[in-house]
């Protein structure tokens, strides 16, 4: 009966009744698009193109689904953009340095991370970003940490000797450790610092102290 009024009511064809199939096929996947909403959202999954965003705590359709893991508590490299390669380098090489250049890049192992140089204008295109050289403040600060008060004096006079300025000269801080600031030839800062309280290994790695004692 019902396929007689399909036919006689509706002049329903074959091509007809699969577009309707179709349009009924797909119901999960718009359901999943429409219904996220904020009060839903989770860290369980992400969409593409949207990675690390909270999404909805309904399983997205497999199209739109991608894994989503925490990034791990680590740095791996710092590079320094520099204006002239070798005046970097030599630089470092007079802080008592030791490093290797490899297809003007150097490296310097730092513990337990390395310090790179690379010419300024490829980084910024590496990264994507215009070079803007406005001088002044950049917005970051490197920090070497070490085990005496005599400690900063002396490698503040080091980096003075190896052509970097002192921006700041050492002195007890507010805080109550004793440092001091010095840029390399490119502005890049340093803060050589003094703070018992933050624990160095042997191998120069950094314990942070509990803030919350």
């Amino acid at each position: 009966m019902a396929s007689r009024v399909l036919s006689s009511e509706s002049g329903q064809t074959c091509a007809q009744v699969s577009r309707v199939a179709a349009a009924v096929a797909w119901p999960s996947l718009l359901w999943t698009v429409l219904s996220i909403g904020p009060s839903e959202w989770t860290s369980g999954y992400c969409r593409r193109g949207t990675a690390g965003r909270p999404q909805s705590s309904r399983r997205p359709h497999p199209e739109l689904e991608v894994a989503c893991r925490p990034m791990e508590q680590r740095v791996s490299l710092i590079t320094l953009g520099v204006a002239d390669l070798p005046r970097a380098r030599a630089f470092y090489l007079a802080l008592g340095w030791q490093g290797q250049e490899v297809e003007e890049t150097v490296f310097f192992q730092a513990g337990g991370l390395a310090l790179v140089l690379w010419d300024r204008a490829k980084l910024a295109a590496d990264c994507g970003v215009p070079d803007e050289r406005g001088g002044g403040f950049g917005g970051m600060a490197l920090a070497h940490n070490v085990r005496s008060d005599a400690e900063v004096d002396d490698t503040l006079a080091t980096a003075e000797r190896a052509g970097g300025t002192v921006t700041r000269p050492a002195a007890v801080t507010p805080l109550g450790f004793r440092s001091g600031v010095f840029a390399d030839p490119d502005g890049h800062l340093w803060e050589v610092a003094h703070n018992p309280e933050f624990l160095l290994a042997d191998d120069g790695t950094l314990t942070l102290p509990d803030f919350g004692r």
